[in-house]
């Protein structure tokens, strides 16, 4: 299945409390669970002002549903093509 990154533009992001983070986490679960396994929340990067989020799903407009059901921004979803890492570089 097809995994995305999400670039959520919130500003102030890297301010934000671990309870608040605790509740976004608890919608966004939340919301996931009511749609079912086909998209699956991998794991989030929080920096000044914007979250990039790591998703599995079977296609960009179940990311944007999920978005837009938890009132998430969503501003750019790009389809992951590869993942590389140091382990690349060996022959």
């Amino acid at each position: 299945m097809p995994k995305y990154i999400i670039e959520r533009e919130i500003p102030g992001a890297g301010s934000l409390t671990d309870q608040d983070l605790q509740g976004i986490s608890q919608k966004s679960c939340g919301i996931l669970s009511a749609m079912g396994p086909k998209i699956q929340w991998v794991e989030s990067y929080v920096t000044d002002d914007k979250v990039y989020c790591v998703y599995i799903a079977p296609d960009e407009a179940t990311v944007k549903a999920h978005a837009e059901q938890g009132g998430f921004p969503a501003n750019r979803i790009s389809e992951i093509k590869t993942m590389i890492d140091p382990t690349t570089a060996e022959s």
